[in-house]
């Protein structure tokens, strides 16, 4: 099934194309990019390892890894002052202990807009790798909450991605590691009574269910069904796609909707899905694909129980860049946007901006990361903000070698 049903376009990257990018079968346009914010690496935060999310007014909210008062992330709000110039705030500096200690993947706004996240380590559960095991925070003008510090025992440890809701406001996470079979879990937390409870509802055990969960945050539909990915684990140790059904009792039944191969199939998976109006997912792969470098792949429901797998496009690992571990976006075409960790400029490897045409699974390269003074290495995806610019992070790159936002748009 083609990608006819999707939704912006944009596009950037020098006229120049080399004839190994033509044949690889990738293209390059014209368009606006931009850097919106350049870190420090001081009070502003530093390490920009997050997506980003919008508040109705425009104003962008995200995580740095490290820096702010105490040296163990923030979290930020930049709001636009004019088209082209925006302002960084901190909201939230983490001070290393029981509030926890650095924060991945950006934060969660709810209905009343207070913010949601997780940190790898900090908190008061336990040591974990000597620094404590994560928490799962919210934020609000108040200031901040922990909801719930990890142990690392059969509850998992180290959360490194955004949270998701469903309907019913109950929140869910993936941790990379612990779990009753130290592959990581899926969790959930449910708001009752003034106060959070955690359940874990999957524990990875890294044979067919696959195990470590990904950057990317989990997908849930509107009947509360949860898809994710797997790094690892499956049929063919390259990871997965699974999905999550919720039966009565409140348990979960898990089924592997497939199991990556590896090159020239797709394999180990670290963003998340993407899903369509048909039902049919998409992602990205940091191997696989018929050069090793990474793939986008497209999944298909194709009768009870069965799914079919498609490699829409493979990284090369050069000019097309390579190594994806961003979760995809649609534009207003319906084409796929999305960002490489790696390839792009030769000299460099710094990563790319790329779009995957609906029509034909062409990639054309937005823009190739590595100039003086632009960002390097985008591991997590494009968001779409309300003036109609798409914005995202890099963890390295800038002026300080702290990560940068940038904006982009055709």
């Amino acid at each position: 099934m083609g990608l006819t049903k999707r939704f912006g376009a944009f596009s950037v990257a020098a006229i120049a194309v080399s004839i190994a990018l033509l044949q690889s079968g990738a293209s390059s346009a014209a368009g606006t990019y931009s850097l919106v914010y350049r870190f420090s690496g001081g009070n502003d935060g530093g390490n920009a390892a997050t997506g980003l999310t919008f508040d109705s007014s425009g104003n962008a909210y995200g995580t740095a890894v490290i820096g702010g008062l105490y040296g163990c992330g923030v979290v930020f709000k930049l709001t636009p002052t004019s088209p082209s110039t925006w302002q960084e705030s901190v909201l939230y500096n983490f001070t290393c202990g029981s509030d926890g200690k650095n924060p991945h993947g950006g934060v969660t706004l709810n209905s009343k807009g207070d913010l949601f996240g997780t940190t790898t380590a900090g908190g008061s559960g336990g040591a974990c790798t000597g620094d404590g095991c994560g928490v799962v925070y919210e934020l609000t003008p108040a200031g901040e909450r922990v909801l719930y510090n990890f142990t690392g025992g059969n509850d998992g440890f180290g959360p490194g991605g955004a949270v998701s809701f469903d309907k019913q406001g109950r929140l869910y996470g993936t941790t990379p590691d612990g779990g009753a079979y130290s592959q990581g879990v899926v969790y959930r937390l449910t708001h009752s009574a003034g106060s959070w409870h955690f359940n874990v509802i999957h524990a990875f055990t890294g044979g067919a269910d696959g195990g470590v969960g990904s950057l990317g945050a989990l997908l849930i539909d509107n009947s509360n069904t949860i898809y994710g990915v797997t790094e690892l684990g499956g049929a063919h140790s390259a990871g997965t796609v699974y999905k999550l059904a919720p039966e009565s009792g409140g348990t979960y039944d898990l089924t592997t909707l497939y199991a990556f191969k590896g090159m020239p199939d797709a394999g180990f998976a670290y963003g998340g899905l993407l899903a369509d109006a048909s039902g049919d997912l998409f992602g990205t792969t940091y191997y696989g694909g018929t050069k090793g470098a990474g793939s986008v792949f497209e999944l298909s429901p194709a009768g009870m129980r069965t799914w079919k797998e498609h490699v829409i496009y493979s990284f090369t690992g050069g000019m097309d860049g390579g190594s994806p571990t961003s979760t995809l976006v649609f534009d207003g075409a319906g084409d796929l946007l999305g960002t490489t960790s790696a390839g792009g400029n030769s000299g460099c490897s710094c990563g790319t901006v790329f779009k995957i045409s609906d029509a034909s699974h062409v990639e054309t390269v937005l823009h190739r990361f590595g100039a003086i003074g632009d960002g390097m290495n985008p591991y997590y995806g494009l968001s779409l903000a309300p003036n109609g610019w798409y914005l995202a992070s890099t963890v390295a790159g800038g002026p300080s070698g702290q990560g940068v936002i940038f904006r982009i748009k055709p």
